[in-house]
């Protein structure tokens, strides 16, 4: 796994590894000796054996801990400024 992380951390930060075509990245880590996950997610787009290979797992949204009453608050002062009538900065007419 450590090698395939480094791998990816070395096309990240080469742009021409970062830009190549597939077949050229295949090529590349093929004479890397890379593990089939990762080839496999660079020749047929399949990612999910490399989210297995690396340990991916489903992370969940953190629960909010904090229980203030906001609605209870006053919002003045939280109004947006209301946007400048179409004749402000208009010359005024001359008599």
């Amino acid at each position: 796994m450590s090698d395939t992380i480094e791998l990816l951390e070395a096309i990240g930060q080469n742009a021409t590894l970062r830009y190549a075509s597939g077949e050229e990245l295949a090529a590349t880590l093929e004479q890397a000796q890379t593990s089939t996950a990762l080839m496999a997610a660079v020749v047929s787009g399949d990612s999910s054996r490399l989210f297995e290979e690396l340990g991916h797992k489903l992370m969940q949204h953190p629960q909010s801990s904090q229980t203030g009453h906001e609605d209870e608050e006053s919002d003045e002062g939280d109004e947006p400024p209301l946007p400048p009538s179409p004749e402000h900065g208009k010359p005024s007419p001359q008599s």
